[in-house]
Protein backbone atom coordinates (compact mmCIF):
# COMPACT_ATOMS: atom_id res chain seq x y z
CA UNK A 1 0.00 0.00 0.00
CA UNK A 2 1.07 3.53 -0.56
CA UNK A 3 1.25 6.35 1.92
CA UNK A 4 -1.98 8.34 2.31
CA UNK A 5 -0.20 11.51 1.23
CA UNK A 6 0.58 9.84 -2.11
CA UNK A 7 -2.98 8.77 -2.81
CA UNK A 8 -4.84 11.72 -1.29
CA UNK A 9 -2.73 14.84 -0.77
CA UNK A 10 -5.76 16.66 0.68
CA UNK A 11 -6.30 13.99 3.38
CA UNK A 12 -7.37 15.45 6.71
CA UNK A 13 -7.98 13.50 9.96
CA UNK A 14 -11.17 15.49 10.60
CA UNK A 15 -12.90 14.11 7.51
CA UNK A 16 -15.54 11.40 7.86
CA UNK A 17 -13.60 9.16 5.50
CA UNK A 18 -10.13 9.76 6.97
CA UNK A 19 -10.09 6.14 8.18
CA UNK A 20 -9.86 5.13 4.52
CA UNK A 21 -6.69 7.12 3.81
CA UNK A 22 -4.18 4.79 2.19
CA UNK A 23 -6.80 2.56 0.57
CA UNK A 24 -6.29 2.38 -3.16
CA UNK A 25 -9.09 3.79 -5.34
CA UNK A 26 -11.28 0.94 -6.53
CA UNK A 27 -10.41 -1.31 -3.58
CA UNK A 28 -12.99 -3.92 -2.72
CA UNK A 29 -14.45 -5.00 0.60
CA UNK A 30 -11.59 -7.38 1.43
CA UNK A 31 -8.93 -4.71 0.88
CA UNK A 32 -10.83 -2.18 2.97
CA UNK A 33 -11.36 -4.72 5.75
CA UNK A 34 -7.64 -5.59 5.72
CA UNK A 35 -6.66 -1.91 5.82
CA UNK A 36 -8.96 -1.21 8.78
CA UNK A 37 -7.73 -4.31 10.64
CA UNK A 38 -4.09 -3.30 10.18
CA UNK A 39 -4.86 0.23 11.34
CA UNK A 40 -6.61 -1.08 14.46
CA UNK A 41 -3.63 -3.30 15.27
CA UNK A 42 -1.23 -0.35 14.99
CA UNK A 43 -3.44 1.79 17.25
CA UNK A 44 -3.53 -0.96 19.91
CA UNK A 45 0.29 -1.07 20.15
Amino acid sequence: MTDASETRPDADDDRDDAHLDGVEPGAGCAEIWEHLSERREREEE
